[in-house]
């Protein structure tokens, strides 16, 4: 083929079109959005959980409701659900993993709305850069109020699951940790994994501040629950830090709240000191950041 033919040919091409951007990196993901830290325990630490969250109408399609039902989990790890009552659900737990979770929920939000009712969502679209967050969907009055179940009954209520979808229920069932909300602090949960209980607190705060609060306390050894209620560290997820308490088995969630509640006064004037930590917090700091893991 001689040049002229090539540059004819390169003449008669057309240009592709643009990519769209992949979604950019959110290591804090719910921030922005009331009741952050709930978002964050739905999303990674509870088992059995549903919240209620309004949708903004512009989003709503004609038909869809309002309202939609957040979970951890779907049936056949679903990202979302529209039941044949109207109802839609969608899995905090499932679903694409973009590297913003705010952007992927949405992405599952929008796509149960404009699902036909009776029909799940078994795949959704990867986001993009362009793709909208949960805090340009959700209504600004949007409440968060989350419900701890003992199962995953909630997912069909007075209907029917067959097949596949029956069996993914009862095998869910069997494998639901007991877990029940404590009342003295926001987003703490008190579980119990086989013979071990244990309590897991999302704090609100950033995590390199809530991480020097933490210091301070075990250093002063005030960082316990009591007597032999010992902080056994903290994992980072999405952007915020979740200490955890290794509890006493024989005791069950309430006898701990009052030592909650007294650990969350220490932790707030700990959270306050503006001073540099002294030599003995800053080996704690090191021993806390040793025993750190990051979930994603």
């Amino acid at each position: 083929m001689g040049k002229a033919s090539r540059r004819q040919r390169g003449t008669d091409r057309t240009p592709r079109a643009a990519r769209p951007k992949p979604a950019p990196f959110e290591p804090r993901p719910f921030a922005g959005l009331p009741h952050e830290t709930d978002w964050v325990a739905m999303r990674e630490i509870l088992p059995a959980a549903t919240a209620v969250v309004t949708v903004r109408p512009e989003h709503v399609p004609d038909g869809a409701p309002s309202t939609v039902t957040v979970a951890t989990v779907l049936p056949l790890a679903w990202p979302a659900l529209h039941r044949t009552d109207g109802t839609v659900l969608i899995g905090t737990q499932s679903g694409n993993s973009s590297g913003d979770a705010s952007r992927d929920l949405a992405g599952q939000l929008l796509a149960g709305l404009a699902a036909e009712q009776g029909h799940p969502v078994t795949s959704t679209e990867q986001v993009t850069a362009d793709s909208p967050r949960l805090q340009d969907v959700l209504a600004e009055d949007s409440g968060f109020e989350v419900t701890v179940h003992e199962g995953f009954d909630f997912w069909v209520e007075d209907q029917e699951l067959e097949g596949d979808a029956a069996a993914s229920l009862e095998r869910a069932n069997e494998s639901v940790v007991p877990t029940t909300a404590m009342s003295a602090l926001p987003s703490a949960y008190w579980v119990r994994i086989g013979e071990r209980a244990h309590i897991r607190l999302v704090l609100p705060d950033d995590e390199d501040a809530a991480t020097d609060a933490l210091a301070r306390l075990h250093a002063a050894g005030t960082d316990g629950l009591g007597e032999g209620q010992r902080l056994l560290g903290a994992f980072r997820t999405c952007g915020l830090l979740v200490p955890v308490w290794d509890l006493d088995p024989e005791l069950e969630a309430s006898a701990h709240e009052d030592e909650l509640a007294a650990w969350g006064e220490r932790y707030r004037a700990a959270l306050e000191v503006d001073t540099a930590l002294t030599a003995d917090e800053r080996r704690a700091r090191s021993g806390l950041l040793s025993r750190q893991v990051t979930l994603r």
